[in-house]
């Protein structure tokens, strides 16, 4: 069996199986000298919806680590339930707890100190959209924060993706349904206020990072572009460069580079991601394009950065392509991992742990 001790030479790559039967996380290690090696399939204790298709999900943000990178958290939309694992100092995981989402079909997380937050799709009739909290504590356990499930702008809002900023203060949920950004204000207690709606710039609001405490970036699968926002003390939204087109297709989800002066959109439709320069005040502009695998055939959807290497997840092949990024944020593909042991179809989610910036 694998020696999981030698896992502290590297990063983990983790990433979601969705499968219907039962959810597995799969975890693999990268070697300092870029080499990868599958480790471990993890159940989550909970199931995934089982969609044989590309980003089943609909969704950013389905699994996310810890600030401190001790914790891993995960949806499981098929059983309406996220799951926590603790994680070793190896990059194994241990199981943690398992909770009901508050909500039908959570398919986006979000964390900020002992603080987690999921948006839940709702069924589009009976059971709404919402976002609901949970405290964390030192195990790993979840509890849910009394009086914290907020509804969105609508029942049928159909969320995306949830975000927090920095400071823990403001979160924001993209959504589909309405073309409109929601967020809300967290209270000391972890409770919600809000939430204040705002239109998106473009049509079909998706994947959203906070690149400062005030500065909102998001894709729109809609037209194929990123916007970027200045969160006003009152929770509306001003643009700032408004739907800044990259002429590819299906434009969803979206990272920051380390030093945060790029941001990265996965386009899976055209099989590409778009690197954008990102100035101080949150301004974009496109500065380069690139294939996902080198023969264009991957659909990226999800991505994660640690120190100059950009990852993202193919989801019509279950394989992970790896980016080396230079000082102008231009992506150099330096390899693709075909030995994840991820569905060709139907995976979905993201997390890198550096181990580097742990301890």
């Amino acid at each position: 069996m694998y020696d999981m001790t030698d896992c502290q030479v590297g990063y983990m790559v983790y990433a979601m199986t969705n499968a219907a039967d039962y959810n597995e996380i799969v975890a693999i290690r990268q070697e300092f000298n870029d080499s990868f090696t599958f480790v471990k399939a993890y159940k989550t204790g909970g199931q995934g919806t089982g969609a044989q298709i590309v980003d089943p999900l609909s969704s950013q943000g389905s699994i996310i680590l810890s600030d401190d990178g001790h914790f891993l958290f995960v949806v499981n939309a098929g059983s309406n339930s996220i799951s926590s694992f603790k994680i070793a100092r190896s990059g194994a995981l241990i199981l943690a707890d398992v909770k009901q989402s508050g909500g039908f079909l959570p398919i986006s997380l979000a964390t900020h100190c002992n603080l987690l937050y999921v948006a839940n799709a709702g069924n589009g009739s009976s059971i709404a959209s919402n976002v609901t909290g949970f405290h964390v504590d030192e195990n790993g356990r979840l509890t849910e924060i009394t009086g914290s499930a907020k509804s969105l702008s609508s029942n049928n809002a159909r969320p995306a993706c949830i975000v927090i900023n920095k400071n823990g203060n403001i979160i924001a949920v993209s959504e589909q349904n309405t073309n409109l950004i929601s967020v809300f204000t967290v209270q000391p207690d972890g409770t919600l206020t809000g939430p204040v709606v705002s239109n998106s710039s473009g049509s079909g609001p998706f994947g959203s990072v906070f690149y400062t405490n005030e500065i909102l970036l998001v894709t729109e699968v809609g037209i194929n572009a990123l916007s970027s926002y200045k969160v006003n003390h009152n929770g509306t939204l001003s643009v700032i460069s408004p739907s800044v087109l990259n002429f590819q297709s299906a434009t969803c989800w979206v990272t920051l580079s380390e030093n945060r002066r790029f941001a990265y959109t996965s386009n899976a439709g055209s099989h590409t991601i778009t690197t954008y320069e990102v100035d101080c005040n949150g301004h974009l502009m496109i500065s380069n394009i690139i294939y996902s695998t080198k023969d264009g055939s991957g659909a990226p959807i999800d991505s994660g950065v640690c120190s100059r290497n950009l990852y993202a997840l193919n989801g019509n092949e279950g394989s992970i392509s790896v980016f080396l990024t230079d000082r102008d944020g231009k992506l150099m593909r330096t390899q693709v991992i075909l030995d994840t042991q991820l569905p060709n179809l139907g995976s979905q989610g993201l997390a890198i742990l550096c181990f580097p910036n742990r301890y």
